[in-house]
């Protein structure tokens, strides 16, 4: 398709750009910013005046039910949701059904993707055998299959010396290890952050400890293997000072948090609202700008969605029993621009952390808009006010805190591989 977009205010933080340009797509890649040359007929131009053009969304945490979880949400379903919210590109973490350890398991999961069409899907391969924390994949051969990483997701590793194995295994090969730090032991059952509410409410609790022992074991083992770790779902401020220290050593790590974690804190649960029930858990005021001084500084690269979509019934249990998580796919560039409104970053730094940044994290040829490039983008109205509810959430998943509220800032067009693959 040949495509004109202009008047949008572009902003590419890869290329140093924030200015008001027009874009021009020929078949699936991006041929021109500024003036096209001669001879270029655009099938259709669409004027964005007053709105955004931004690089395709890489979303780094995205779990899509599928395969093994298909009553909840399917690999289609989900890459629609995130084409309706200007994500093109999601990583999703081994914790399938079964589990990612085998080439045919990531085979699939890319044939799945390409034949829905609304975005690519690149899977983590898994750290170790189903998980277990027991012995080791052939991380290798899941690297060629296609696997952009080695995870154990949520499954801590609790044998150091398999973990040390794992990073110089990783580190060989230039496989980059994803983690989620937590002490199992100090996690133990809790379901929300230790503090004043876990006191009020009588549930067990996690300390900020559980996140931060295990940021300092992996980051001991990062320089004694020399693997490339990122750090996701960064929930507390001590994270980020760890993670300052270890950067100012040049050690070759990255760090991700969600969405959740920079709007929310231990408060908004309330009178056991279960919609706020994630892990790691909402942690303190302090905690949440702490984390928004760690995107401003760098020593947090990216915003991710963490989604995890599930039926409204998972949430009706009592709040210990009630499924973890949050289905937010849909609303994390309108989430993210909140911050932006409301001065707490500045657009290029969320605009960085949505796009090159996890692209480069992820080693992706995406998140930018480069001539030659991907045609991955999107177009955003900072001004649409919508409501998150049946008629416009096109996740499967109903888990969401902010259902029914309404929300400033929508998507309007999403672009992937030169396809419009969304349009509101």
């Amino acid at each position: 398709m040949e495509l004109s977009i202009e008047n949008g205010r572009l902003i590419d933080p890869a290329n140093g750009i924030d200015e008001i340009a027009d874009i021009h797509v020929s078949g699936s890649r991006i041929k021109a910013v500024g003036t096209p040359s001669t001879g270029f007929a655009p099938q259709r131009t669409i004027d964005a005046a007053g709105r955004y053009v931004l690089p395709g969304i890489v979303d780094l945490c995205v779990r899509l039910r599928e395969p093994g979880e298909e009553h909840k949400a399917t690999i289609q379903s989900e890459t629609r949701s995130a084409a309706s919210g200007g994500i093109t590109s999601v990583v999703c973490p081994p914790d399938t059904l079964p589990v990612i350890d085998t080439p045919g398991m990531v085979h699939m999961i890319h044939d799945r993707a390409e034949a829905a069409g609304f975005a690519d899907v690149h899977p983590l391969g898994a750290l170790t055998v189903g998980l277990k924390g027991t012995q080791l994949t052939d991380m290798a051969t899941l690297s060629d299959a296609g696997c952009v990483g080695v995870s154990n997701a949520l499954e801590s590793v609790e044998n150091t010396l398999l973990m040390r194995r794992a990073m110089q295994y990783a580190s060989t090969y230039g496989i980059p290890v994803f983690l989620t730090p937590c002490d199992p032991w100090l996690q133990g059952n809790g379901v929300v952050h230790e503090g004043v509410i876990s006191t009020q409410l009588g549930l067990p609790a996690v300390p900020e400890a559980a996140e931060t022992v295990g940021i300092a074991r992996d980051i001991a083992l990062v320089e004694t293997s020399g693997a490339a770790a990122h750090f996701d779902l960064i929930s507390c401020e001590r994270s980020v000072f760890r993670l300052s220290e270890a950067r100012q050593r040049q050690l070759p790590i990255t760090a991700s948090v969600a969405i959740h974690h920079l709007l929310c804190s231990e408060s908004d649960i309330g009178e056991f609202n279960t919609q706020f029930k994630v892990m790691p858990p909402l942690r303190t005021q302090r905690d949440r700008e702490g984390l928004i001084q760690g995107l401003a500084s760098g020593d947090i690269s990216a915003i991710c969605s963490d989604h995890q979509p599930h039926s409204m019934d998972a949430k009706l249990a009592p709040f210990s029993e009630a499924a973890t998580g949050i289905a937010g796919l849909d609303t994390l560039l309108t989430l993210a621009w909140s911050l932006v409104r409301s001065d707490q970053l500045d657009a290029k730094t969320v605009i960085a952390a949505l796009t090159a940044n996890p692209a480069r994290i992820a080693g992706l040829e995406c998140g930018d808009l480069a001539a030659g490039k991907a045609a991955d983008l999107l177009i955003f109205d900072p001004d649409i006010k919508w409501t998150l509810d049946d008629s416009t959430m096109i996740s499967r998943g109903r888990n969401s805190p902010w259902f029914g509220r309404e929300l400033h800032g929508k998507v309007v067009l999403t672009v992937k591989d030169g396809s419009i693959v969304w349009e509101s």
